[in-house]
Parts: structure tokens; sequence; C-alpha cells
């Protein structure tokens, strides 16, 4: 499964000259945790999150021994979305696997990703997008592989069983090139982790 496959699109970009209180509230009327941000030729230059909004804009608590930058005057607070945004975010491409974009944000600690080609933004995937496509019951997935199957060969050629995300087709091939395909099918149905098709063989040509 691919970025492509569950990425959202289109995507909800903010200018890197628009104002924190319009990216505030763009988040805020579209339910993200945070936007990609643009030039003016379209290409990404940051991100910006719902913390890199409220950072100054939220008073220190005395209380604590945790201390965020010194608090600023609200006359000197940062005003356009280009002083606060992540200027380095953590991208993808969309021919990225879903399992090295989980494991991406895991480590960068980052709960969306844009979805860049060529310099422009194509898509955006949360955490949300991959429990989405991920937590699928088997019989669902089953399902979907076989109706793709079926669509690919016009009539039932293959069965599919999908266990534990892995989707086991079997039936005859009329050659590699027509089984690899059947396996790549299978395999871009969101929630399947493998395929296999160790019961399946190319069918034997007789003269």
């Amino acid at each position: 499964m691919r970025a492509k496959d569950i990425m959202s699109s289109p995507v909800h970009t903010v200018a890197q000259i628009a104002s924190v209180e319009s990216a505030a509230e763009l988040i805020t009327a579209k339910g993200v945790t945070a936007l990609p941000v643009v030039d003016a030729t379209g290409r990404l230059v940051g991100m910006v999150s719902e913390s890199d909004l409220l950072w100054h804009r939220v008073p220190s608590d005395p209380s604590t021994h945790m201390r965020r930058r010194p608090d600023t005057d609200p006359a000197g607070r940062p005003g356009m979305v280009a002083e606060v945004m992540s200027r380095y975010p953590v991208i993808t491409q969309p021919d990225a696997d879903v399992a090295d974009i989980a494991e991406q944000m895991l480590e960068t600690d980052v709960r969306s990703l844009p979805v860049v080609e060529d310099g422009l933004v194509v898509g955006i995937i949360s955490r949300r997008d991959i429990l989405r496509a991920m937590v699928r019951s088997d019989d669902v997935l089953t399902a979907e592989v076989q109706h793709r199957l079926d669509e690919y060969a016009d009539g039932h050629r293959w069965t599919a069983t999908v266990v534990g995300g892995v989707a086991h087709v079997t039936g005859d091939f009329g050659d590699d090139i027509e089984q690899g395909v059947v396996a790549v099918l299978a395999r871009t149905v969101p929630g399947v982790s493998a395929v296999d098709l160790g019961a399946s063989r190319p069918r034997v040509k007789r003269e």
C-alpha cells in the first residue's frame, strides 16, 4: 500500500505570508492538526502546527518547572506564518510504502506528513489516515481483493482470502506476468500487508 492510496487530496495549505490568526482559523475549520506552508509558486516551504501557532499565544505557567520561550509583549508577537512554521518539514512521496511512512512518523514524532511530487504538495497523510487504512477486518479486505481480481479477469478466475492482513490468492495463471499483475492488484488494497501466491502456479501450455 502506497502513500497515494490513502493520502487526503486536495490539500488545505496556507501561504507563508498569511497571518497566524488566519492559519489558526483554517486549522480549526478543517479539523486538522497541521498545514503545509507554501510560497507564491505553490512549493512547500514549511509546516505549521497547532503548537507552533499557540507557542507565542499561551502564557507560561509559573507553577511548572518547564519553560517555553520567554513570553513576548503582544505587540511583538509573530504575525506571519513564516515566523512560526517549521522550515524543514518531514515529507514523503506518492509511491512511498505506508509502513515506512508510519515508522517515519514515529521516529520524528510528527502527526502528519505532506506528500510532495516535484516540489508541489499533492496530498497529506495523518496518523489517523494510516490507522483507518490498516484497521480493516479481514472479511472487508477479502471482499475488496476479490472484487479487484474479478474485475481484472472479467470473471472469477482466482480466489482470494485475507487472514491477518495477508492476502492468499489461489488459482491458475496464464504466465508469470499475469501472476505479477495479480500480486500487485492485491497488494495495493489498503490494509493488505502482504500477498501469498504460494498455492498458485503459472498454467503449463501444452502443444
